[in-house]
């Protein structure tokens, strides 16, 4: 009877098909950007202080990226600077702002939904070249001052160039899979057996000013190995070799000698900070010396790690 097998393969094909479609659609579905807030939530960042946010801003590092590169004004927020990765370049938008090429138009809500959860104000997802993996540990009230800050400093014209990825990397729903994977959301809370300077150090050194994202091996899927975080790694552009900043490398380092590296970039084997680690301490230094110190109390309680091999 070959048209009754006829008539079963076809039902076969025609039901894996159709299994097929929907795994892909329930896929789809699945790795849909998710935003950290709600439209409900959108007051809780708006009316923010200025002054406060001109902390965060240093804190996080924002000048580093998003400044406009050939110029010394780290607060003309134009972006353009070409960010190596094993992927391709990457480059950094302008968050001056400007209405057109930057955020003037972006809500606090917007800001907060980038930096936490990596979603952009028309719904798609931001590669983690943006550090949300750290700033998704950022306490809103945070991400509110730093919304004030910005709209204080001047509007900066011109758009940056689009990332220079292979396809599919171009797909950007994939990313929701990196996410699902490896994006934790949950906030830092204190520690009450722990000192306040430990506590604020912690918080930024995990959220704000997202050290391990630099210094820190990766995986496959460019993920920090648990076990390499704060250890050191290769340089992401490809270039070198981020040193290691647990104690197992810097614990004969006094805690004034490590204020110092963040304040000057002096090391005590008299050496001098140089390439992106330079724009880090100009941001450190711009903060109060409460908070590097903070940071150097909880980077002297890191569990020693050795440093991994140039090979990662």
């Amino acid at each position: 009877m070959p048209w009754l097998l006829r008539s079963v393969r076809r039902l076969v094909i025609l039901g894996a098909a159709t299994a097929l479609m929907v795994l892909a659609g329930a896929g789809w579905i699945l790795l849909a950007p998710r935003p950290a807030f709600s439209e409900a939530d959108a007051a809780r960042f708006e009316g923010g202080d200025a002054a406060r946010g001109k902390r965060v801003f240093d804190a996080g590092q924002c000048a580093s990226c998003h400044a406009t590169p050939g110029q010394p004004d780290r607060l003309r927020l134009g972006g353009g600077l070409e960010l190596g990765s094993p992927f391709g370049p990457f480059y950094p938008p302008n968050i001056s702002p400007d209405p057109e090429d930057g955020i003037g138009r972006w809500r606090g809500i917007d800001l907060a939904n980038a930096l936490m959860s990596g979603v952009s104000p028309d719904g798609r997802h931001y590669y983690p070249a943006l550090p949300y993996a750290a700033y998704a540990h950022m306490r809103p009230e945070d991400v509110r001052d730093l919304m004030a800050y910005l709209r204080s400093l001047p509007p900066v014209q011109g758009r940056t160039p689009p990332h220079r990825l292979p396809f599919p990397l171009t797909i950007r729903r994939g990313i929701g899979l990196w996410k699902l994977l490896f994006l934790d959301r949950t906030p830092i809370r204190d520690d009450p057996t722990r000192e306040a300077r430990w506590n604020r150090g912690h918080y930024l050194v995990e959220a704000m000013a997202h050290c391990a994202e630099c210094h820190s091996t990766r995986n496959l899927l460019y993920a920090i190995k648990p076990s390499e975080r704060f250890a050191g790694g290769p340089d992401q552009e490809g270039t070198g070799f981020v040193p290691n900043i647990t104690p197992a490398a810097i614990g004969a380092w006094s805690e004034d000698d490590l204020v110092e590296v963040l304040t000057s970039g002096h090391t005590p084997d008299l050496r001098v900070v140089a390439s992106s680690m330079a724009d880090v301490v100009n941001n450190m230094a711009a903060l109060p010396e409460e908070d590097r110190r903070a940071i150097v109390t909880y980077l002297r309680s890191l569990p020693p790690r050795p440093t991994p091999g140039p090979e990662g």
